[in-house]
This record gives structure tokens, sequence and C-alpha cells, in this order.
């Protein structure tokens, strides 16, 4: 009985042993397997990149070529007409009118003698009125006078005579006046300035507008002093005229060197006179003197070749001038050229790469190369900087 219970017991053991022995077996596999991803990994050895050498900088080479080389004298301008002047009312010193009627506008083409504006003369028409009165009966008292002639003290007959015809002259001005009152065309033209608005009081010389012949319309254009001297009439002229393009022509007129200092003066040319709207002023401020008249003595004046149709004042436009053209001229970029003081020098590249200083004589220069007269043929290369 005894020993049966022993033996069943030891069948369990062995069987719960044997289950622990499979169980470590199974786990000393894992390990095993394992084992490498239990341990600290070993560090990697570090990748340097590879270092490259700095490149130096090589300068630039220009081979030594020929060209045409033109020199010429630019400048700006715009159509102006031969013949443009401010109109003015020319009334008393002091007197001084309200604008009652103003008949134009920028822009109207207006006849020879078109009224363009009149002034307000009721109060200069009331004080003719009541001179000729004053005059009416001036003239009974002269007629007495004269009949009792010899009665009388001859200074106070005469004063009384100076009296009468000062009388009469003071109406005539008067007269005069009114009749300046009224303001016409001197000439066939264009309106392109208009200086005041209705109503406005108005003196002496005050512009009212400005009045253009714009059937005769030039090439007028700005020139520095500097540039007079290289500029002779009859040159050879390109004209690129805005939103038509380039025309041929040559230069008709040059300004003299003190029309230039007078335009300098005076603030530089101007397309003529006045602006181009409506002031609400006067132009002159009451001057005792007339405005100036547009003068065209300041520009150069360029004759061309073919007129475009249908063009306006104040087109604007740009003129270049050739003043000399050579053929086969060795040039050089600008950055080519070394100086050092006088002196002007180039680095010249040899056949085996070498480099060596050559001096030069420069020339002409131009935006972006210059002439160089000696010490350089063509083909040549040259460093730059």
């Amino acid at each position: 009985m005894f020993t049966k219970w022993w033996m069943e017991n030891l069948s369990r053991n062995r069987g719960n042993w044997g289950r622990s022995l499979g169980i470590a077996a199974l786990c000393v596999n894992v390990l095993a397997s394992s084992g490498c991803g239990l341990l600290p990994k070993e560090q990697e050895e570090e990748v340097l990149p590879t270092i490259q050498a700095p490149k130096i900088s090589k300068k630039p080479e220009y081979e030594v070529t020929s060209d045409t080389f033109e020199t010429t004298v630019q400048s700006s301008g715009q159509f102006l007409s031969q013949r443009e002047e401010p109109v003015y009312f020319t009334l008393g010193d002091t007197l001084s009118l309200h604008l009652k009627e103003l008949n134009i506008k920028l822009g109207d083409k207006v006849k020879k003698g078109a009224v363009i504006a009149t002034l307000d003369t009721e109060e200069l028409q009331k004080s003719v009125r009541d001179k000729e009165l004053d005059i009416r009966s001036q003239e009974v008292t002269m007629k007495e006078a004269l009949r009792t002639q010899d009665e009388k003290d001859p200074i106070e007959f005469e004063t009384k005579k100076l009296q009468f015809e000062k009388a009469r002259q003071e109406l005539a001005d008067l007269k005069d006046q009114i009749s300046r009152a009224v303001l016409t065309a001197p000439f066939s033209g264009t309106v392109t300035s208009v200086n005041v608005d209705k109503g406005a009081m108005i003196k002496s010389y005050d512009t009212i507008a400005v009045i253009a012949d714009t059937s005769n319309l030039v090439v007028a254009a700005n020139i520095q002093k500097e540039d007079l001297e290289k500029l002779v009439v009859g040159m050879p002229a390109k004209v690129d005229i805005n939103k038509i393009g380039e025309i041929s022509g040559k230069i008709k007129v040059l300004p003299s060197a003190s029309a230039l200092e007078r335009a300098s003066d005076n603030g530089g040319s101007s397309g003529g006179n006045g602006g181009g709207g409506s002031g609400g002023a006067n132009g002159n401020g009451g001057t005792t003197t007339p405005p100036k008249k547009q003068s065209l003595d300041q520009y150069m004046i360029i004759q061309l070749d073919k007129y475009p149709k249908g063009i306006e004042r104040g087109t604007q436009l740009s003129v270049t001038v050739s003043t000399s053209k050579r053929e086969n001229v060795i040039v050089i970029p600008i950055s080519a050229l070394r100086t050092t003081g006088s002196r002007s020098y180039v680095q010249v590249v040899e056949d085996d790469g070498s480099k060596r200083e050559v001096d030069v004589e420069v020339g002409e220069q131009r935006s972006t190369d210059v002439e160089i007269k000696k010490g350089l043929t063509v083909g040549q290369k040259v460093v730059g900087r």
C-alpha cells in the first residue's frame, strides 16, 4: 500500500521536474539566440567627410578686338511751335477788372481776330457817361468864356481852357480802356495754355492764355554747354519720337553760348509758356511789362528728312548726333584696363599661360569699352579684374 503511494508520488514529481527542465532548456535557447541583443552595442566608427581643396578663382580673360568707334551727343527734346505767344490785356497800370467772358479752353483752335476774352467794363461805362455830362457842362462854360474873353483875366481863361482839354482827354482814355477790354487772337493757332478762370481779377499783362501755331512745328532739343563745341550745323542726327519711332535728320540751328547761359540762369529750358491747364488767378501777377514770348534760341533745332503726320506740340523725343565715326578701332573692356597714377597698362596672357604687364595708350572711352591707341594688337588676350 505504502509502496504504491510512493511510486505514484514519484511519477508525479518526475512529471513536474520534466516540465521544469523543459522550461529551463527553452530559456537557455532563448538567451543563447538573443544574447547579443542584450549586450551593449559597440560604438560604430565615425565616417569623416572628404575635404575638397578650395578652388582658386580665375580672373576673366578677354580677347582684344576691333570695332567701329562712334562718338555721339545725346539730348532730349520735344516738338515746339516756331510761333508761340502769350495773350494779355493792356490796361492802365493801376486798373484791374473782372474777367466777364472766357471764350476759349485748352486745345481749342482759334482764328486770327477771334474774341478770346472780355472784361467787365460796367463801371468804366458809367464813368464815361459821367464824364460826357461833365464835358457838356464845361462846353457851355467855355462858349460863354469865349464870348467874354476880352473882359476876363487871360490867366483865368487859360486855366478854364486847360481844364476843359483835360476832361476831354480823360474821356478819351476811358473809352480807350473800354476798347482794350476785348482780347482777340493775334494769329490763327491752338490754345496750349489757359491761365485764368472766368470772374478772376485781371490786371495789365496778366497772361490769359498761350496760343501756338501748331501747323509749323520743329524739333527743339536741349543741349549742354559743354556739348556745344562738339556740334556743327549740318551734322546728321537720329530723332527717336515717342510712339512713332526713329527718323533721320540734321542739325539746322545751334544755340549760342550766351543763350544757353540765359536759359541756365532762368532755371533751364522750358517747353513753352504757361502750364497745361486753367489756373484760378492770373499769369503774371499784374506786372508792368509784357510776359516773355516763347523763344527757340536756347534749343538745338533739328530738320527732319520727313515729318510724321499727326504730330502734336509737346510730343517728347530724343536726339542722337554722331560727332565722329572710326573703323577698326582696337578696343578692350574697361575692366581690363589698369591705372596707377598717370600710367595705364594691361595684363597680357602669353601662349604658355604666363602674364606680363604692357603699357598702353588710351583713347576715347564708352560705357563698356575703351579705345587702345598703342600697345595691343587684335587677337591678344588681356586679364580682367
